[in-house]
Parts: C-alpha cells; structure tokens; sequence
C-alpha cells in the first residue's frame, strides 16, 4: 500500500493542488500532513475530489497564526486531527508522523515504529535512528526548498521523494 506524507503547505492552495492532483493519479489512498497548514480552507479547497483519508497534525504554528480552533480541521471528509504526534499502522508498518524534528528524535528513539515522519525544517531529509527511518518530506510551500513531498510503499519499503517543479 502506498501512502503519501506532506508537510509545511502554508497555505499554498495551488501546490497542494498539484500533489493531491498526483496522488490521486497514483491511487494513494492516505495521506499524512505534518502540519504548518495554516487555514483549513486550503486543505478543503485541495481534496475535493480526494477520495482517501488524511491524518493531520495540527501545529502550534496552524493554531497562532491562523488563529483557528482545533476542531475547524474536523468537518474535513475522511481526515484524523492529532495534536503533537500521530501513531498508525498500515500494511504492516507502525509510522508516527509529528511536526517537529526533536519530537521525531525522541519517537525514532524508542524504536517502536518503522517509519517517523517530521516536517518544519522544510528540508527534505532521511537519516536512520535504529531500525526506524526518519524522514522529512519537505514542504509543499515551496519556501527555502523545492516544493516536495514523499510516497512510501509499504509492500517494498521504497520511498519516493517527489519534487513538484518537476512533475
């Protein structure tokens, strides 16, 4: 099963649109955001026609700057709000998914998951911590880096790093 992880949309509709364009192309059913959305109407606006689920991290940053209540993610079809850090098994993986890089640390180090995803740093980055790869996808916004995100197949392992100006 494949899955797909972003991070870091601040509010860039058309870049956001342009990755679930894809995914839904690939037929990924799940996505994961890290966080930094900013305005739930974003993330509304870009899955439409998204059929699967998305599982969200809701920032510290998505809460001071949007000034937004939590449960505004709430109403999106399909989708999981967590706050600080989420947990899931999919095809036989436990992956934790968060915002920021030292909570990824601290959750790779207690190797209990396969996979760790973090954003913030907007770098796309994969290091092993253990058993457990952790990973950032980059950031759909586009800022300091390429706009980027990550697939993972869980049947092969393979982790795919998608840059957006070259889809």
């Amino acid at each position: 099963m494949k899955i797909a992880i972003i991070s870091d949309t601040h509010d860039n509709e058309a870049t956001f649109k342009k990755a679930v364009d894809l995914i839904k192309k690939e037929k990924i059913k799940i996505i994961l955001h890290c966080g930094d959305i900013f305005k739930p109407e974003t993330l509304k606006e870009g899955l439409k026609e998204y059929q699967g689920k998305i599982y969200i991290i809701f920032s510290e940053a998505d809460a001071s700057f949007s000034k937004i209540p939590e449960d505004s993610f709430n109403d999106l079809p399909k989708s999981k709000v967590f706050e600080k850090s989420g947990q899931i098994k999919i095809g036989g993986k436990k992956i934790a998914f968060c915002h920021f890089p030292e909570i990824g640390r601290d959750l790779a180090k207690t190797q209990k998951y396969d996979l760790v995803f973090y954003g913030h740093t907007h770098k796309p980055w994969e290091e092993k911590t253990g058993k457990t790869r952790l990973v950032n996808p980059g950031n759909i916004a586009g800022l300091f880096f390429r706009p980027s995100f990550a697939i993972y197949d869980t049947k092969t392992d393979k982790l795919e790093l998608k840059i957006l100006e070259k889809l």
